[in-house]
């Protein structure tokens, strides 16, 4: 019976199955390698023969000025090659390293590895250890992206838009000290979602806002076609959104709003708490929702008299989603979790370098973790891992 092969590794598989190398390793990289470096070389020697026919053909004078013995890093190892007269048009005269290698290096980067564990996790298939310091230098073609995603127009619409901030730390000469994300991700009309822009800042305050969102603004992030804002809640936020958006109704998250909520209340009834507010922002309207709240208020209002204030001096952003007719939206625009599920995953990935060594360092991740999301979701991102140049 024949079996279709569908993968690489499930050609591997087979062949190691078969045991054609006979060898449970599969060594075939150093074959690779030899081959390789013949292919090279014998393209170096030709390309120059060609050069030296080309200018006898004009009378022009041209000899062989001897070579010497240079190494390429490609993703089957290091290969040995000759630099010869012509030899660029073949490989790069000053490249260390293939384009492939460089595009594993941002990988491993971008999922959370450390600049020392990059190197690490390579050797199994680069055959040598990549020192961290080329990590970093790699690392540094991103700068350019990062610049460009800052800087350019915003020609999408949204129908909705998140703000959030997180914390994140940053190493300074005195130790780590915090520096707040502020961070703004929109939804299109067809469900598609993408993180527009981030800026890092001191804190979450409202000229930090203002400065961001009129940045977006600037740049095109205009109100027209944009139905509803959800926010944390931060007085900074709130106080800036007139300002730049005026009239567009704004949803109170909450999931922030219940945490705010339970730190007027005892540990004990907290389960209690929080099916009672489930099930005024689960509610089936608008009407429903109202009624629930008036239930939490005749159960929990003389006991815990702060939470019932929390919970009405919001009343009306928290009941904001139900303007949006789709119920099938409502549990998507209730809440910030569409951006803190980015962050989540940011978090995940830097833990393992601990805190950035700058911040310029802290602007590369966030833009390689933030457009690597934007273009695993198919949001029409950037391309994470496109080089421009050789390091």
């Amino acid at each position: 019976m024949e079996q279709v092969v569908r993968s690489l590794p499930q050609a591997f598989k087979i062949i190691k199955e078969m045991n054609l190398f006979g060898d449970a390793e599969l060594d075939y990289r150093s074959s690779a390698r030899e081959s390789l470096c013949r292919i090279l070389e014998d393209r170096m020697r030709d390309r120059i023969d060609r050069h030296l026919e080309g200018m006898a053909e004009r009378d022009e004078e041209d000899r062989r000025n001897g070579f010497f013995s240079r190494h390429l890093l490609t993703e089957l190892g290091d290969v040995s090659r000759t630099r010869t007269l012509s030899g660029v048009g073949v490989i790069r005269a000053y490249s260390r390293r293939a384009v492939q290698v460089d595009r594993m290096i941002l990988s491993c980067f971008v999922l959370g590895l450390s600049t020392r564990k990059v190197s690490h996790a390579l050797i199994p298939v680069l055959g040598e250890a990549v020192s961290a310091t080329t990590v970093s230098r790699v690392s540094r073609i991103l700068d350019a992206s990062v610049a460009a995603f800052h800087r350019r127009p915003i020609r999408r619409t949204y129908r909705f838009l998140f703000l959030d901030g997180v914390v994140l730390k940053r190493k300074t000469g005195i130790g780590s000290v915090k520096r707040v994300v502020l961070v703004a991700l929109g939804m299109t009309k067809d469900g598609k979602k993408e993180v527009i822009d981030f800026t890092i800042a001191h804190g979450e305050s409202q000229a930090a806002w203002d400065a961001f969102l009129s940045d977006l603004y600037r740049r095109g992030l205009r109100a027209e076609g944009l139905e509803l804002i959800v926010t944390d809640g931060g007085k900074g936020l709130l106080a800036a959104l007139p300002f730049v958006y005026p009239g567009i109704p704004s949803q109170r998250c909450w999931a922030h709003k219940t945490r705010n909520v339970l730190n007027h209340v005892r540990k004990a009834d907290h389960e209690a708490v929080k099916k009672d507010l489930t099930a005024i922002s689960h509610a089936k309207g608008v009407q429903k929702a109202q009624a629930a709240l008036k239930d939490f208020a005749h159960t929990w209002g003389i006991l815990y008299p702060k939470a019932l204030a929390s919970l009405k001096d919001s009343e009306e952003e928290l009941l904001a989603f139900f303007t949006i007719k789709d119920p099938k939206l409502w549990k998507k625009i209730r809440t910030t979790n569409l951006i803190e599920r980015r962050f989540r995953e940011l978090r995940r990935r830097t833990r393992p370098m601990g805190v950035f060594s700058d911040r310029t360092s802290m602007d590369r991740i966030l833009y390689a973790i933030f457009a690597h999301e934007n273009f695993k979701n198919k949001t029409g991102g950037p391309f994470l891992l496109s080089l421009t140049q050789n390091s």
